[in-house]
C-alpha cells in the first residue's frame, strides 16, 4: 500500500481488515500504510468512532465481521484463580469448544474494566499468554484477588455447559468456591 492521507488511509485500512481471516498487528498496519503505528491507533479509534465493527486484541486488530454467526450462545461466567492458572483457565475453555470473548473485573475505586481476549484455540492463547510475558503486563484479575468474569460464546449451549463443566471440576468457578 503507498502512503495515502487521512480518509483515503482509514478506507485501505477498512479494507485490509475485512479482507483478513487473522488479526493484524498494529505494527503490520502502520508499515503496509507508510504511517506510525501511533497514526494506526488514531485511525482505528476513528473508524471505532464511526461504529465499525473493529476490535483491538493482544493479537491485532479485527474487523469482525458477523461476529456473531458461529457463536449463537454466550453466557457470562465468574471465575477465581491465581495468575499462575491463567494458562489452564484458559485451555479449559478453548478446549470445550468456546471463544473466550473478554474480561471483566469490578475495582472498588474505578468501577468496571472489560478488555477484549477473542481466543478460540491454544495456540491463540499462547500468543495472548506470550504478549502479556513480554510486555510484563499484569492480569486484571491481580486487581481483584483473582476474581474475574469472563464473556464465552459457542456455537450451541452444549459447548457452554462443557466449558462451565470443565471449570466446575478445576474449582475455578467463583459462585462455587
Amino acid at each position: 500500500m503507498k502512503k495515502l492521507l487521512g480518509e483515503e488511509r482509514r478506507h485501505q485500512l477498512l479494507d485490509l481488515l475485512k479482507a483478513s481471516s487473522e488479526p493484524i498487528k498494529g505494527t503490520e498496519l502502520a508499515k503496509q500504510a507508510g504511517v506510525s503505528r501511533q497514526v494506526i491507533v488514531g485511525d482505528m479509534t476513528l473508524l471505532k468512532a464511526r461504529n465499525e465493527p473493529i476490535l483491538a486484541t493482544s493479537q491485532g486488530y479485527v474487523y469482525m465481521k458477523n461476529s456473531n454467526e458461529n457463536h449463537a450462545s454466550e453466557r457470562q461466567i465468574a471465575c477465581v484463580h491465581s495468575p499462575a492458572d491463567a494458562q489452564d483457565e484458559l485451555y479449559t475453555l478453548v478446549d470445550a469448544g468456546v471463544t473466550v470473548k473478554n474480561v471483566t473485573v469490578e475495582h472498588p475505586v474505578y468501577g468496571e474494566f472489560t478488555a477484549s481476549i477473542m481466543v478460540s484455540n491454544r495456540h491463540e492463547v499462547d500468543l495472548f499468554l506470550a504478549r502479556v510475558k513480554e510486555t510484563g503486563a499484569s492480569y486484571l484479575s491481580e486487581l481483584t484477588d483473582g476474581i474475574h468474569l469472563h464473556l464465552i460464546a459457542a456455537s450451541s449451549d452444549e459447548f457452554l455447559e462443557a466449558a462451565v463443566e470443565g471449570m466446575r471440576s478445576k474449582g475455578y468457578l467463583a459462585d462455587e468456591g
